[in-house]
């Protein structure tokens, strides 16, 4: 799960890192109370969204004077920032962070992921800055640093020191410096975050060591002993058929084409969106409706993939070891009973009673092509896609 540059900031403060004062504000009276609060005659203030790329998106700016904060806040809020993160839809800012500046003398970059190829969590520094990581080491290979973080969120002393010696960093700003990464490091660990990442991390003229900027994500598969995060939860930055899924307990992501998938199961469901792609189309999405699905939910699914107007056939692939073929026929007549279904549906499904589920889809009023194999489901549904003969 996502969470906002707000909420990753309250994260980081828990753990000592040091971040300049702010303020939320979600309509006009808001901004006028964080003004006053905080004192501010300047301020930066930033679109509160799940993407990067705000400041390139006009998202961000700075006011030199009260009123400044007051226009230009009430600007941004309802602002709709679209970019290759967001996709076409682009996404809409509730909410605005508004910041007492920091005067900038040097921006570094502090993060922390799994590492996937060694099956880890590491800490990621360099001592540029300001760009996306991938971008610092594609220009900057040789100023990227990776240290292994230990499953206690704790660092070698050793590691420590090598690392505020690659920052170029001396004396207190050292001590600064490893006092954050320790931090970065624990709160990696102890939030379950699959990132958890400071850019920049600043060093201001004065000497002082600042988070500037953060981003938090949290594995969702923990979020039931992560309370706090999982109160961090935004439908608003989710497009409608993803807020339908979560809701519905369903494994749903939004793709680019035009063919809607319903599968059980991530493998056989990567396996269907390959075969797709291989016979000349496009999946619309991967929705893994589990082992166990109920009626319920398998009808939601299937809602949420009519309802969609990018979809323009449906493939429905179920390999029946736990979950059982007639609770998926069942789940489709229920669903068909509720939305008009236009679209062409194919279906192939094998394995615990599959013969009772074909049964019960035969017998319905629904047009199914029906396919024995994977591979055949795929070639059908990109045929019938494209208008042939079923």
């Amino acid at each position: 799960m996502n969470t906002h540059e707000y909420q990753a900031k309250e994260i980081l403060q828990e753990y000592g890192v040091a971040v300049p004062e702010f303020g939320v504000a979600t309509k006009h009276q808001e901004v006028e109370h964080i003004i006053k609060k905080l004192g501010l005659k300047e301020a930066v203030i930033k679109i509160q969204v799940h993407a990067g790329g705000r400041g390139k998106g006009g998202g961000v700016k700075f006011a030199k004077t009260p009123e400044e904060i007051m226009s230009m806040s009430t600007q941004l809020l309802g602002m709709k920032l679209v970019n290759n993160q967001t996709g076409p839809g682009g996404v809409i800012a509730h909410k605005v962070l508004i910041s007492k500046p920091v005067d900038i003398e040097k921006e570094y970059y502090l993060g922390a992921i799994i590492d996937r190829a060694k099956a880890l969590p590491i800490l990621i520094a360099s001592p540029e800055g300001g760009m996306e990581i991938e971008e610092i080491a594609a220009k900057y290979p040789d100023k990227v640093l990776k240290i292994p973080i230990e499953l206690d969120g704790s660092i070698h002393s050793y590691h420590l020191v090598y690392f505020a010696k690659f920052m170029g960093w001396t004396g207190d700003m050292a001590k600064a410096g490893i006092h954050m990464a320790k931090a970065v490091a624990k709160a990696f660990i102890e939030k379950d975050a699959s990132l958890l990442e400071i850019n920049p991390l600043v060093v201001s003229k004065d000497k002082k060591m600042w988070a500037l900027d953060a981003k938090l994500s949290v594995d969702d598969n923990a979020l039931y002993r992560q309370p706090e995060i999982a109160g961090f939860y935004d439908p608003t930055q989710l497009s409608h058929n993803e807020v339908e899924a979560k809701h519905h307990d369903l494994t749903y992501i939004a793709l680019e084409g035009n063919i809607g998938c319903m599968v059980n199961g991530a493998g056989l469901a990567m396996a269907t969106m390959d075969l797709i792609k291989y016979c000349g189309a496009e999946p619309a999405n991967f929705l893994d409706v589990g082992g166990s699905a109920t009626v319920d939910k398998i009808a939601a699914g299937f809602k949420i993939l009519v309802s969609d107007p990018q979809v323009k056939a449906v493939l429905v692939n179920i390999f029946g070891g736990i979950m059982n073929c007639a609770t998926i026929a069942e789940g489709l007549l229920a669903a068909s009973s509720e939305v008009a279904i236009k679209i062409p549906l194919v279906v192939r499904m094998e394995g615990t009673n599959v013969e009772e589920g074909k049964a019960m889809l035969a017998k319905s009023d629904l047009k199914i092509t029906t396919a024995d194999s994977l591979e055949e489901a795929a070639e059908k549904i990109v045929k019938v896609l494209n208008g042939n003969s079923r």
